[in-house]
């Protein structure tokens, strides 16, 4: 890849200072190292494209590898979807993906070298016993009873457990470091345990798994990884990255360097509490246009290059720092609003009859694709003598400065013909208003009246014989705002919106869309940006999801 970036960040700086002062072999080999236990979400594109940009503005490699220690919770589709959503977000990861189960022999025998050196021993405490032993932030661990037995045996005891003779929590490997150290990692951490569970890649060949911290830094020493860059929670793990890379000699070791955690407000994005909402069905899947997964975020509408775009705003930081979901939305008006047909949709219709227009008749009017960019041309859109307008768009006893249609009040349908309500017609049992019979002027015609009359309002409409029925959603945040959640809640999950998601069966709109195609995107006039969702859109339902709404809450 040419350099032909420029360096934004303090990461990708101190990169460029190791490859000009020759301490990496003259270029970068970065990686991305998901477990394969679920779906990609927006802060999993945020470290991502840490690790990506630095190959793109640096030159060199950039590998995607499974961390498939834990087979517990892994599986063949969290894998296959991790790989369709980084090729989607156009992150290259070359001739083929990589798996840290494939280095497991070797990961094995490094272990065995480390208990020949006697840094390495077979310990039997329980898990429980274990974080008894291990001290607090103010007070040192104490030893194991087993820390000191010789090297033959734990030879002998490291093969048996290989061999699964013993079941699980009765013994794990450990690191023999400094129980009295201030960093709680280096307190003898565990870095093999029994796991007599199958894994997805490797079947039963094992029952014992390396832990991560012991895996990660050997997974990248093989791969030749330059700079192991990770967030910030890891910069107290550093320590025994660089201690398992010593112990074992291993030659031009990888470099640790931490940048901080994005979090996004209000949003929902650490993988457990996503599991709990998918496994839970609290949500539709892992692609709900609700949740921040990849997946997700495409379903309902965002693209590739909003969430870069919105990548790039924030930048890098050394520290963790919080994110307003509200410039995600700005970054996408800002993509879109050059780009996408503006059409009128009808979400909550009330039917009017223009009583003045000829029945059975209708005409063709032109009208502009997008008012803010001439180039996308203009489209034709049908009017008769039955329309659509939104219940919004009338009010019977109308409130001060109020623009839009009323009792005897005058308005202009968006590029047609100026009209005046003469009458509502009312449900005979419920008072509602089921009509309106109002009368046009033809000498007002958007572009070719005769006339000079104005007036202050301009509403959506579609005709009624030509409108095309589909399903909207109105998507909001999956979380109640922080000022109405309750504190007291013992589960998580009761501070759900029960609105998050909104959905209309019967809306109106242009015959412009007929034949939209998933993922397809348009702006409904004042009502916001809308994709056409890909799971439930058939040949016969046309079914849209807001991606947000047209105002900008956002400020730089």
């Amino acid at each position: 890849m040419e350099n032909n970036y420029a360096i934004t960040n303090f990461i990708h700086r101190e990169m460029a200072m190791d490859i000009e002062e020759g301490r990496c072999g003259g270029s970068v080999c970065t990686r991305f190292p998901p477990e394969p236990n679920g779906y990609l979400h927006i802060g999993s594109a945020y470290a991502i494209n840490i690790s990506y940009s630095a190959v793109e503005k640096l030159g060199g490699k950039f590998n995607l590898r499974f961390d498939d220690t834990n087979p517990a919770k892994e599986d063949i589709e969290f894998v296959q979807s991790i790989m369709d959503d980084m090729l989607w977000m156009g992150y290259d990861f070359g001739e083929k993906e990589l798996y840290g189960s494939d280095y497991f022999d070797q990961i094995y025998e490094w272990a065995i070298q480390l208990i020949k050196k006697g840094k390495a021993y077979v310990c039997d405490l329980t898990p429980e016993q274990m974080r008894g032993y291990r001290g607090t932030l103010n007070e040192p661990g104490k030893e194991s009873p087993y820390r000191n037995r010789s090297v033959e045996e734990n030879l002998n005891l490291f093969e048996r457990m290989r061999k699964g003779e013993f079941e699980a929590g009765t013994k794990v490997l450990r690191a023999k470091i400094d129980m009295a150290s201030p960093n709680m990692n280096m307190r003898d951490p565990a870095i093999y345990r029994i796991m007599k569970v199958s894994h997805y890649r490797t079947g039963d060949k094992w029952c014992i798994y390396p832990m991560y911290d012991y895996a990660h830094p050997l997974q990248d020493a093989i791969e030749g990884i330059t700079h192991s860059l990770c967030s910030v929670e890891f910069k107290d793990h550093r320590p025994l990255y660089e201690w398992v890379l010593n112990e074992l000699e291993i030659k031009r070791a990888p470099k640790q360097r931490e940048f901080g955690r994005m979090n996004l407000k209000g949003v929902v994005t650490s993988k457990r509490y996503l599991r709990e909402l998918v496994f839970g069905k609290y949500v539709d899947g892992w692609d709900d246009p609700r949740l921040p997964t990849l997946r997700g975020l495409r379903r309902r509408g965002y693209t590739p290059e909003v969430i870069k775009r919105f990548l790039g705003e924030i930048g890098v930081s050394r520290s963790e720092s919080e994110v307003d979901i509200a410039m995600l939305d700005h970054c996408l008006r800002e993509e879109l609003k050059l780009k996408v047909p503006n059409v009128m949709a009808v979400l909550k219709p009330l039917k009017v009859i223009i009583t003045n227009y000829p029945a059975g008749e209708s005409e063709v009017l032109s009208v502009s694709n997008n008012n803010d960019n001439p180039e996308l041309g203009t489209r034709e859109v049908p009017f008769g003598r039955e329309l659509y307008i939104d219940q919004d768009d009338f009010m019977e006893n109308p409130a001060p400065k109020y623009h839009r249609l009323y009792p005897g009040g005058e308005v202009r349908l968006k590029g047609a013909y100026i009209i005046k309500c003469d009458c509502a017609i009312k449900d005979d049992i419920t008072g509602e208003i089921i009509e309106l019979h109002c009368s046009y002027d033809p000498a007002t015609k958007s572009g070719a009246g005769t006339s000079d009359k104005k007036v202050k309002g301009v509403i959506q409409w579609v005709s009624a014989a030509h409108a095309i029925k589909a399903e909207v959603r109105l998507i909001e945040s999956l979380l109640l705002p922080v000022e109405k959640q309750r504190k007291d809640v013992e589960d998580w999950k009761e501070n759900l919106n029960p609105e998050s998601m909104l959905i209309i069966e019967d809306c109106y709109i242009e015959p412009f869309v007929k034949g939209a195609k998933p993922e397809d995107k348009l702006q409904f006039m004042r009502q916001g940006y809308f994709c056409v969702d890909s799971k439930y859109t058939t040949g016969d339902k046309l079914v849209f999801n807001r991606i947000t709404a047209l105002k900008d809450s956002y400020k730089k």
